[in-house]
């Protein structure tokens, strides 16, 4: 009788023991998954971009700007942003929310060097829905020489993609590397993208004595 009885209980046996073997199995297959997903490294991406800047009544210049990510790390080095002949390099944290509307924030800390030295606390924003794109860049430049010239900085646009390649929309300004009789210059933008290449054309305070052009191309890497 004994013998009859584990003779019966034999197959259940081996089918607890196989669903222990299953459930074990998915487990080393989940925590291995992890690990790598954990362990990828963190991807590189560079932008460039420079900014020609063609003024009616003062000299044009190039204002150069590039930004190294390495996963949320952010570092960004320009050249005639925060005034003319001055290098500002920055270190920020890319973080992003949503996925319908999406909003990207990178707050950043830099200091400036040239003719404005200072610190920076900065912040680059971008939201998206759709074909709508709003950007903007805005840092309070504190001069460590002159208080009286410390200075809050603004570039905003928001645009319509019409197409895959092809937006426009509006561009405002709030700089001190012009002297102009508005605060905050005003105007027009159309860009296009061509692979990797996006190349933008801007202009400033349309209909007045003080309009002006930028042309911008940026490549990413």
């Amino acid at each position: 009788m004994a013998r009859g009885r584990r003779t019966a209980d034999r197959p259940l046996t081996h089918r607890l023991s196989g669903r222990r073997i299953a459930v074990l199995a998915v487990a080393i297959v989940s925590i291995s998954a992890s690990v790598r997903a954990q362990s990828v490294t963190p991807t590189w991406s560079l932008r460039a971009a420079g900014a020609t800047y063609f003024l009616p009544d003062d000299d044009d210049y190039v204002q150069p700007t590039v930004a190294v990510n390495r996963g949320p790390l952010h570092v960004e080095g320009r050249y005639n942003y925060e005034d003319r002949r001055s290098v500002s390099s920055f270190i920020g944290w890319n973080l992003e929310f949503g996925q319908t509307v999406t909003l990207q924030l990178t707050p950043m800390f830099g200091a400036v060097a040239g003719d404005t030295d200072g610190v920076i606390p900065a912040l680059e924003a971008d939201l998206t829905w759709k074909r709508l794109e709003a950007y903007s860049e805005v840092e309070y430049v504190i001069d460590v020489k002159h208080v009286s010239d410390r200075f809050f900085y603004n570039w905003s646009e928001a645009s319509a993609w019409m197409t895959e390649w092809l937006r426009a929309g509006l561009v405002t300004q709030r700089t001190r590397v012009r002297s102009t009789p508005l605060d905050i210059q005003r105007g027009l933008l159309l860009g296009v993208t061509i692979s990797k290449v996006e190349p933008v054309l801007y202009f400033f305070n349309p209909g007045s004595d003080d309009r002006f052009f930028v042309v911008s191309i940026g490549v990413e890497f």
